[in-house]
């Protein structure tokens, strides 16, 4: 027994030093193809607007007016289900039934970009690409290289102090 486990060890760590791991695997040509192919096509979808950085979005539902968006370290308080383009949902507070809590500065960049231009009432779908997401490590169910899809609404905030958010008061 002693040499097929001594076998099954020396196997795991060749494969190890080959690369045999998700972010150095055949697959991901094929996943990076495949987000590029997404993000270009939703580019064109009705009422995407696409940012500098590759980020996507969609307004759902705007806020009212004259109402603030965070900055960076003011505390927000949002709802959000994240899928992968497959739909396949990974995260969702809604289902949880509690809302997140967190700081712009303390989410992927993609939510960093975005809740730094929502204001507090909106309701919008974020296409994160890659590089703004995860990139190409796997992140729980999440595979290397994939496009998030996040529907946020952004319910409050509480300003730090000191802040610079735009759209304050």
């Amino acid at each position: 027994m002693r040499f097929g486990w001594a076998s099954l060890a020396a196997a795991a760590l060749l494969l190890a030093a080959c690369g045999g791991n998700d972010s150095a695997s055949g697959d991901d040509d094929a996943r990076v193809a495949e987000a590029a192919a997404f993000m270009a096509e939703n580019a064109d979808a009705d009422g995407v607007v696409t940012l500098e950085s590759g980020l996507q979005y969609k307004v759902l539902t705007a806020a009212p007016d004259g109402a603030p968006s965070p900055d960076g370290n003011d505390l927000v308080r949002v709802h959000y289900e994240g899928s992968l383009i497959d739909g396949t949902v990974f995260d969702s507070s809604f289902e949880r039934g509690s809302p997140y809590v967190t700081t712009p500065e303390q989410v992927v960049p993609g939510w960093t970009e975005a809740l730094q231009r929502m204001k507090v009432g909106d309701e919008w779908l974020l296409y994160v690409p890659p590089e703004l997401g995860y990139g190409g490590r796997r992140s729980g169910q999440i595979p290397p290289h994939s496009v998030l899809v996040f529907r946020i609404q952004l319910l409050d905030m509480a300003a730090a102090p000191g802040g610079g958010g735009s759209g304050r008061g």
